[in-house]
C-alpha cells in the first residue's frame, strides 16, 4: 500500500517545499496539497525533483474565503471567476507536472446550480484533457461544509455520467463518505471504476487513523484486494506536530 501526503493538513506550519521535503523523509510515496499558488512553482518543482515524490493533486481556489466562500464551480453568477479559477488550476498543474485537480462547487443548491456545475465541468475537462489531466470531483459533509453543492457519491456519480469526460473522476475521501453514507467497503467496490483518488481520516474527529469509528486496517486491506495501487491521500488534522500522529504509515 502507497500513502500521500496531504500537505494541506500535514506540515501546514511548513513552507510547501519544506513539506514536500517533510513528507518525503517520513516515509510517503507522494505528496498532494489544497492551494499552492503563492508557492512559485520552481521553488515546488525543485522539491519535488530533490526528493522525487510526485505531486498528485491540488484544489481551485475556493473564491473569497472571507465572505464564506468554499469554491466557484457550481455558482451560476460567477461562472467568469470560476473559469478564472479553472485556467489558474490547469496552469500550475501543468507546470508541476500534477496529475489531478479537485474542482471545488461551492455553496449551492438547485436546478440551475447543477446545470452551472456540469457546463464548467466541461469546461475543465476540456482544459485538462491537453496536459493529461484528471479532473475530480469530491462530496463534502453537510457538518463541516452545510449547504455545500455536491454531498454524496450518488450525486457525484449521476454528474460523472451526465458530463461524459474521460478524464473527470470521484475523489472519494472515506472521512467525507463515512459521515454522509457510510457503508465504505460496499461503496469502494461499486465506485471502484469511477474513482480518481482514494482520501482518508478518522471519523468523525477527522484525526489520524486508529481513531473512532473507521477501521482502517480492514479499508486498507479491502482497497488493496480491489487491485487498487495508487497512494491513498492522508488528508487528517493531525493536532499537533504531524510527526506524532504517524504511527499508523507502514514503514518500509
Amino acid at each position: 500500500m502507497k500513502f500521500s501526503a496531504n500537505l494541506g493538513f500535514l506540515w501546514s506550519e511548513l513552507p510547501l517545499p519544506d513539506a514536500i521535503r517533510a513528507a518525503k523523509a517520513a516515509g510517503f510515496d507522494a505528496v498532494e496539497c489544497h492551494w499552492p499558488y503563492d508557492v512559485p512553482e520552481a521553488d515546488v518543482i525543485a522539491a519535488l525533483d530533490e526528493t522525487g515524490v510526485p505531486m498528485l493533486g491540488l484544489n481551485t481556489r475556493r473564491g473569497n474565503v472571507a465572505a464564506g466562500d468554499n469554491g466557484l464551480v457550481a455558482l451560476p453568477d460567477r461562472v467568469d471567476e470560476a473559469r478564472v479559477a479553472i485556467d489558474e488550476a490547469v496552469a500550475y498543474a501543468a507546470a508541476i507536472d500534477c496529475g489531478a485537480i479537485h474542482v471545488m462547487a461551492g455553496f449551492a443548491e438547485g436546478q440551475e446550480a447543477h446545470d452551472c456545475f456540469i457546463s464548467n465541468l466541461r469546461y475543465a475537462c476540456s482544459q485538462a484533457d491537453p496536459h493529461g489531466i484528471t479532473i475530480l470531483i469530491e462530496p463534502l459533509n453537510h457538518y463541516d461544509a452545510p449547504g455545500y453543492f455536491l454531498k454524496t457519491t450518488t450525486q457525484a456519480v449521476a454528474i460523472i455520467e451526465e458530463v461524459g469526460a474521460g478524464n473527470l473522476k470521484l475523489m472519494f475521501d472515506c472521512y467525507h463518505v463515512q459521515l454522509m453514507e457510510g457503508d465504505l467497503t460496499n461503496r469502494l467496490t461499486k465506485l471502484l471504476p469511477m474513482i480518481g483518488h482514494i482520501q482518508f481520516a478518522a471519523a468523525p474527529g477527522r484525526g489520524a487513523p486508529g481513531q473512532g469509528e473507521i477501521a482502517f486496517d480492514h479499508i486498507f486491506a479491502h482497497i488493496a484486494s480491489l487491485g487498487y495501487e495508487r497512494p491513498l491521500g492522508a488528508e487528517y488534522k493531525p493536532g499537533g506536530p504531524t510527526e506524532v500522529t504517524l504511527g499508523w504509515l507502514p514503514r518500509s
